[in-house]
């Protein structure tokens, strides 16, 4: 594994490797010393059945996996929970940034508005972008690169995917080091490897 970035972002398709890199991360952070924390900060809300039982298995999997990880759950004020948690000792996990977009936009009515609503997810994406270069500690962020296929039917199904683009962009930005997923390999796409 990598050395620890001060931040990372990594973003790939869905079943890429991310959410488990991000873990390997936190894991080898935390192995290092027994004075460090780690902290997950959940996105997903249990919308339905199929979603309570995908959260309830990556509970189940990154307790396996690191089970000193601490996780929180917050769906919206991401950067206010970066603030929170963030300290020297501490790696903050976020997992996953498409979902705490989606938490944004819903309900879908304000996709339709897109006009009205793109300024409020400009600047959360601004906020956002503060929270991560002001961690105290050394931060990872999880997302979906979904805008490598087709040009979706929908117009709002559009509106998401040119959002989720634009966060993406902001976040590999606002971070030292960015990784792409693809079957569970990682490449660097910024900073050091």
């Amino acid at each position: 594994m990598a050395d620890l970035a001060s931040s990372e972002f990594i973003l790939g398709g869905q079943r890429s490797g991310k959410s488990r890199r991000a873990e390997m991360l936190a894991r080898d952070w935390l192995a290092q010393s027994a004075q460090r924390r780690a902290v997950m900060v959940a996105t997903g809300q249990p919308w339905d059945d199929e979603m309570r039982r995908r959260i309830q298995r990556h509970q189940q999997d990154r307790a396996q996996r690191v089970p000193a990880m601490a996780t929180v759950e917050e769906p919206l004020q991401l950067a206010q929970a970066i603030a929170q948690h963030s300290r020297a000792d501490t790696l903050v996990v976020v997992d996953c940034l498409t979902l705490w977009l989606t938490n944004l936009l819903m309900p879908a009515q304000s996709l339709k508005e897109n006009q009205a609503s793109a300024p409020n997810v400009q600047g959360e994406f601004a906020t956002l972008s503060i929270a991560i270069s002001g961690a105290a500690g050394p931060l990872v962020l999880v997302g979906n690169e979904i805008g490598l296929g087709v040009i979706p039917m929908g117009r709002e199904t559009r509106a998401f995917v040119d959002a989720l683009g634009h966060l993406n962009q902001s976040v590999a930005q606002a971070c030292e080091r960015v990784t792409f997923m693809a079957a569970g390999l990682p490449l660097t796409l910024k900073g050091l490897p």
